[in-house]
């Protein structure tokens, strides 16, 4: 495959990051092979992903409100030790582009070396763009920009340097969706890199029984408007090994809200309305799940589907605080952290939460904007509503985040918690 100029540049600049990307194909088998001989030991893809034994969570890591201070390893296994006192097993990260992956990885194998029983696996992902994205340019959607090649190159090279952590690679994050409008790609963008791993996967360059799929909208993956239902993704379809779909009742609380929105039923409490809504919140997240189930089947495909990202914030000062939608609080994204956890877990479904801590770097010029707050832990170590369980049965014992203690937000008063949460809107 040739590189282009620019293609080249980025590529040296990963390497800086990553080590050597072009190892020579026989020392890479071997380095497959060495790691091969304890697979007995090893899970597989196919065996974590919809295992309650296994939750997921979507991980970032970033502290700070500049994106530019790299989570320190020490910091990242704070982290993996919290989410794995969670039972989470799996997370999913996104930037093979900057040094928070490899540090990652390093991490987890730093905790493995410390503890054999210690268990973390990683769904990598390659960020895709389309042509000029985020360029001020004009973005071109039918081409797609030069540094994907050196994105994959560099997913690819990590999921053989720790095949006993990497168990999937996704190929774009959210990188088909229409309103990605800045940097979205058409499905043979997504479709020519999943080959490019499959075809790895067959020549031995890459572990056979790593999973490859691509993260995105239910949308986009056929569950929304017939625009998507293309050929290309009908070959995807093909190509993937599972289907990586998110769904986000949260924010179509404001862009969709007929399911959202109450009666003005004076019969019912405000906590009876608050919890009926949470509950069709998670109704709304199986529709949407049940709409690309229905896609898939209605073009001859019977695959595994696993949610990629789900999640709901608890600060807002917009469009879902409660000027807006009212939908958010720490008590909502408890109620609906569990109603999605007991519903996938009993349907084998992976559920990949949004996210395992607050990312300030979000929305960096407004700390209450609702980007910076999905997290199930605040920035500084305060386990939210959802987790107040698992404060009280010891579950953090011993750890920390940041060397703060982990403990409850409102300083477990939970009537004090409560006077922030609001019913939603009456429909009109």
């Amino acid at each position: 495959m040739k590189f282009s100029l620019k293609s080249l540049l980025i590529v040296t600049t990963l390497i800086a990051i990553v080590g050597c990307v072009n190892k020579p194909e026989k020392e890479a088998n071997a380095e497959i092979n060495d790691k091969n001989m304890n697979k007995e030991k090893e899970l597989t893809a196919a065996e974590i992903l919809g295992n309650p034994d296994y939750l997921a969570m979507s991980y970032g890591g970033y502290r700070n409100v500049d994106h530019g201070i790299e989570p320190a390893i020490d910091e990242i296994k704070e982290d993996m030790r919290i989410l794995a006192a969670m039972g989470v097993k799996i997370v999913r990260t996104y930037k093979v582009h900057l040094p928070h992956a490899t540090n990652l990885l390093k991490a987890i194998s730093e905790l493995k070396e410390e503890d054999p029983k210690f268990e973390m696996y990683v769904m990598l992902g390659a960020w895709i763009d389309c042509k000029n994205a985020w360029t001020g340019m004009e973005p071109d959607h039918d081409q797609e920009s030069e540094a994907n090649e050196a994105q994959v190159m560099v997913a690819a090279h990590l999921a053989r340097k720790y095949s006993d952590i990497v168990k999937v690679i996704a190929v774009g994050n959210e990188a088909m969706v229409h309103w990605a409008a800045t940097y979205f790609v058409r499905p043979t963008v997504i479709l020519k890199w999943v080959n490019h791993l499959q075809d790895l996967k067959k020549s031995g360059e890459l572990p056979k029984d790593l999973w490859i799929t691509s993260s995105d909208d239910f949308s986009s993956w056929g569950g929304g408007g017939a625009e998507y239902h293309t050929e290309d993704l009908k070959k995807l379809y093909a190509a993937v090994d599972y289907i990586s779909m998110h769904t986000y009742p949260y924010h179509n609380t404001h862009y969709n809200p007929d399911f959202w929105k109450i009666e003005d039923n004076k019969k019912l409490s405000d906590m009876e309305k608050i919890d009926a809504a949470m509950i069709r919140a998670q109704a709304f997240a199986k529709k949407q799940y049940d709409s690309v189930a229905g896609y898939m089947k209605s073009i001859g495909v019977n695959k595994p589907i696993h949610i990629g990202e789900t999640g709901w914030a608890t600060v807002s000062d917009g469009f879902y605080g409660d000027e807006g939608s009212r939908a958010t609080d720490e008590y909502k994204e408890g109620m609906y952290y569990k109603l999605m956890r007991d519903w996938t877990n009993e349907e084998g479904i992976s559920c990949f939460f949004f996210e395992g801590f607050n990312e300030p770097w979000k929305d960096s010029k407004n700390p209450m904007g609702s980007e910076n707050h999905f997290g199930l832990i605040t920035e500084d170590g305060k386990a939210k509503f959802a987790l107040w369980d698992m404060v009280d049965a010891g579950v953090f014992e011993g750890l920390t985040r940041g060397g703060n203690p982990i403990t409850k937000t409102f300083k477990g008063d939970k009537e004090a918690l409560m006077k922030t949460v609001a019913p939603p809107p009456t429909l009109d």
